[in-house]
């Protein structure tokens, strides 16, 4: 009966929440066969009724702290409704019990073991605790007599915490007189024949006699017990605590034993767990995040960033990550304000739909920038606290170098920020450090190697590369991939020719082709052109080299483009950091460091998570820049969050510069490699950027504006909107909707702005709002957001704009045709040859990554507008193998 009525609520459940099923969870420590035998009951029912059951089995070796730690991880786990840890706990080593049951969540705590569910009883809060299965069990056997507990005298033998006890606040909360019975009770019988219910559950073979007993009375007998009995095949039958022979003839109702409170007591468990699952779904809708979101005390003038930033009351770090359904052993802390997310949550979240996928872009910027980022945080905050979808913004971690330089940081500004904005700033977690020194690694083998292959014989570097332990030699698994490389199928070290041995040991590297540059995440400028090698150790063996700034490495963007650890690995292996003197590319493979590269960036490849202004959940992860790499946070990131947000939640990230660079990039590079498909394109506009593209004067950092851009200009407007035009042509050619978000200055007029946005709907853009997010939070990004949210509704065309396949120089000529509106291409003899070498070498295939100013759609910065019929000039072209694309040098970048 009990179990039919559930069925039928669990399947109203699954109707009502499409690919929702009630979960429970069973943990079990040891082997008793006892307990395997309760277990076994608990599925059958659990199956019967639609619940998912999860039996988790540890060893009777499992320590205290093992047991709790499985315990936190189901207690995070958003499947798991119902919880119960089957005792006694069969363990080899010592375990407070009481400890374990008070670990279990007490909204899981099915079994009601737990102290708060227990005070909860005794203080008579019985719709807002777990009642233990089997008094709940015995009351529903009382309720099916027809039997009004109301005003009835009770008694119960027993105290235990499971039942005795339980029982009698139980029974009291529901308006029985009650009297505890035990062990020490004197007067035993006098006690029980007073009982109109009787609740037996003393663990003593028949100790309640049945002359006892009252006429008439409703006798529950919890006990199991075994009794010798030679004409049972064991030896021994099963008897409760009450004389069943002669009690039934008093009683008017009295349970069997077995067979009557234990199939109740399974039957209680299941319920609560349905219970539970309803109490879930009341707080949370499934696929629906509960999310508190931080209440914006707006001030005008709106203060300066780090003002805001630390003036707003963070929710701990641990507190975003539950919210968005990630679970505690998928989270590391780094202190109360960031964590980095495992990338187990993707492997466990891998067959939940993705949700939309924006991103957010721009018109080819002023020198200032045109606030792609306050954009990105203000949808966020807007789609998040104010419309309450599920939504996550993916940005980069920026570099130290414009961190300190007159550009500035990168988490927003105003009341769109991620925050705290002086720790997104500056170290993070570490991330762009471990690229330091994972680059500089590199380097440095390239410089030893090349210097012990000039000072040493042939036998030497092999005794060095390939050493004798114990008088064994043995290849490394990396050394074996070099030998396959080179055409020799063999494995052991003493089996080498002598040529083998010159071929394996001497990677031959021609200095002049060395690529592989130093890093500092500074802006040093001494540093752009050194000589190393100066030391007399070095033997005289110098050479011209240079440092870059770290998000420059190729490390940075095999971080951004890598799928997975074990992909980040191969990727790091395929970077090609010079090339042999017989013109064949010398990989971080050959120089046998991808072990320990991939060992510096096991950290570095989990994404980092912070939190918004308004409470949003943001990732933070990788920062390659734009220009020379393809300027978008991690796929790894996006990747989660779209599996996190659900079907109907969406996934903000941004482009670097303007759509002509890293949108087509996002596009190009990032969108092949990961396989994701974008809804919508936000175009990010200013006044002051279109003025400047209408021939307005130069827009320098650090200098006041000139007059053009404090007054109304409409002409000037007008004419610089061919560049917002162009853009908008650039973002529909890849077949995704466009949504202008034009963002507003104090200085701009109401004419301006709707100027601006009448020419963008004219262009050919879905829509285009008035954004004024930065004075006001995701409340200015409102009409923006809900924008977005139709637009997401169309269908998405997404197309590449060309094939992978295509010779090297006709993918350059589509993308400097199509986006930049060259009428060709001129390659200088440098570029030729590159592209001779990289299409002999194998690397013709790779998709390109343009490497031009970001202040033109041209190559020439002062070209503004939308500038037409040029020849766009390739002065060299390099590879970044490892992570997967070639990048010609445009004009002087």
């Amino acid at each position: 009966q009990v179990r039919d009525r559930l069925k039928q609520q669990v399947a109203e459940m699954k109707e009502k929440f499409p690919g929702f099923r009630p979960g429970l969870a069973i943990l079990q420590v040891g082997n008793r066969d006892d307990s395997n035998l309760y277990i076994n009951m608990k599925l059958k029912a659990a199956a019967e009724i639609g619940i998912t059951a999860n039996h988790i089995k540890l060893p009777n070796t499992a320590t205290e702290a093992e047991v709790l730690k499985c315990i936190a991880s189901l207690n995070g786990d958003p499947a798991v409704h119902g919880f119960i840890v089957q005792l006694p706990l069969d363990s080899d080593k010592p375990i407070n019990t009481e400890k374990i049951t008070n670990a279990v969540a007490p909204e899981k705590d099915v079994d009601g073991l737990s102290s708060i569910n227990a005070g909860k009883l005794s203080r008579g809060d019985l719709g807002d605790c777990f009642i233990p299965c089997t008094p709940k069990g015995c009351m529903e056997l009382i309720r099916q007599t027809g039997i009004q507990v109301a005003g009835k005298r009770a008694v119960v033998v027993g105290r235990s915490k499971i039942v005795g006890a339980p029982m009698h606040d139980l029974l009291l909360w529901n308006h029985a007189t009650v009297t505890t019975c035990h062990s020490k009770t004197s007067t035993l019988a006098e006690e029980v024949g007073k009982a109109d219910i009787l609740v037996v559950a003393a663990g003593k073979a028949e100790m309640v006699k049945g002359e006892w007993i009252k006429p008439g009375a409703i006798v529950i007998d919890c006990g199991i017990n075994h009794v010798p009995d030679s004409t049972k095949a064991s030896g021994k039958r099963v008897v409760g605590d009450v004389a069943y022979s002669s009690a039934k003839e008093k009683a008017s109702y009295i349970t069997p034993v077995p067979g009557g409170v234990g199939p109740m007591t399974v039957a209680m468990l299941m319920q609560s767990t349905v219970e539970s699952a309803q109490r879930f779904l009341e707080k949370f809708q499934p696929g629906k995040w509960n999310v508190q979101y931080n209440q914006l005390t707006l001030k005008m003038p709106v203060p300066s960033d780090i003002e805001i930033s630390q003036s707003c009351i963070l929710k701990p770090i641990d507190q975003v990550a539950r919210e968005v359904g990630l679970l505690p052993d998928e989270v590391e802390l780094y202190g109360q304000t960031k964590a980095k997310v495992h990338l187990s949550a993707l492997k466990r979240l891998k067959n939940q739909p993705d949700g939309k996928y924006v991103v957010v872009t721009g018109i080819t910027p002023t020198p200032l920038g045109e606030g792609k980022s306050t954009t990105t945080v203000g949808l966020v905050q807007a789609l998040g606290a104010h419309l309450h979808q599920n939504v996550f913004a993916c940005v980069r971690q920026p570099s130290q170098g414009p961190t300190f330089g007159i550009k500035g940081g990168a988490a927003g500004g105003g009341y769109c920020q991620v925050i705290p904005m002086e720790e997104f700033n500056l170290h993070l977690t570490g991330d762009i450090h471990a690229i330091t020194a994972a680059n500089n690694l590199v380097a440095a083998s390239i410089d030893a190697r090349m210097f012990h292959e000039l000072t040493q014989t042939d036998q030497a570097l092999y005794n060095r590369l390939v050493p004798s332990v114990n008088g064994v030699r043995k290849f490394s698994d990396i050394q074996i991939r070099r030998l396959q490389k080179l055409g020799i199928n063999k494995t052991d070290p003493m089996a080498l020719t002598k040529e083998e041995v010159n071929l394996f040991v001497r990677l031959d590297i021609d200095p002049a082709t060395i690529t592989w540059q130093r890093v500092l995440d500074t802006n040093d400028r001494f540093l752009r052109k050194i000589t190393i090698g100066q030391s007399p150790t070095e033997k005289g063996f110098t050479r011209t080299a240079q440092f870059d700034i770290t998000v420059s490495s190729e490390i940075m963007a095999v971080l951004a483009l890598a799928d997975g650890l074990d992909d980040m690995k191969k990727r790091l292996g395929r970077m090609v950091v010079a090339s042999s003197k017989r013109g064949e590319p010398v990989t971080a493979d050959d120089l046998g460091v991808t072990g320990a590269l991939a060992v510096l960036m096991k950290d570095a490849v989990k994404p980092n998570l912070m939190q918004t202004l308004e409470g949003t959940p943001v990732f933070v992860h990788a920062g390659p820049f734009a220009n020379i790499a393809h300027g978008n946070s991690s796929v790894l990131a996006d990747k989660i969050a779209l599996k996190l947000v659900g079907k109907e939640g969406f996934v903000v990230t941004e482009a670097g510069f303007g759509a002509d660079i890293g949108m087509e990039k996002f596009f190009n590079i990032k969108c092949r490699y990961s396989g994701l498909r974008p809804h919508v394109v936000v175009l990010v506009a200013t006044v002051r950027a279109l003025k400047m593209h209408g021939g307005g004067p130069a827009v320098t950092a650090g200098v006041p504006l000139p007059k053009e851009y404090m007054e109304e200009n409409l002409q000037l407007l007008a004419k610089g909107c061919s560049n917002l035009n162009k853009q908008i042509q650039n973002a529909r050619i890849f077949g995704v909707p466009v949504v202008v978000a034009v963002n507003a200055f104090k200085t701009d007029t109401k004419a301006e702005l709707a100027l601006v946005v009448q020419l963008a709907k004219e262009a050919g853009a879905f829509d285009a709002v008035e954004c004024t997010h930065w004075a006001e939070g995701g409340r200015g990004a409102l009409a923006l957001a809900q924008a977005v949210q139709r637009a997401s509704q169309t269908p998405s065309n997404f197309r590449f704009l060309y094939n992978v396949e295509l010779p090297v120089v006709d993918k350059i000529r589509l993308i400097a045709q199509q986006i930049y509106g060259a009428s060709d291409i001129e390659l200088f003899p440098e570029a030729r040859e590159k592209v001779a070498l990289y299409t002999k070498q194998g690397f013709g295939n790779l998709p390109i990554c343009m490497a031009k100013t970001h202040l033109s759609l041209s190559h020439d910065p002062e070209q503004k507008g939308a500038p037409t019929g040029f020849i766009l000039p390739i002065r060299d072209i390099r590879a970044s193998v490892g992570a997967g694309f070639l990048y010609p040098l445009v004009g002087t970048v």
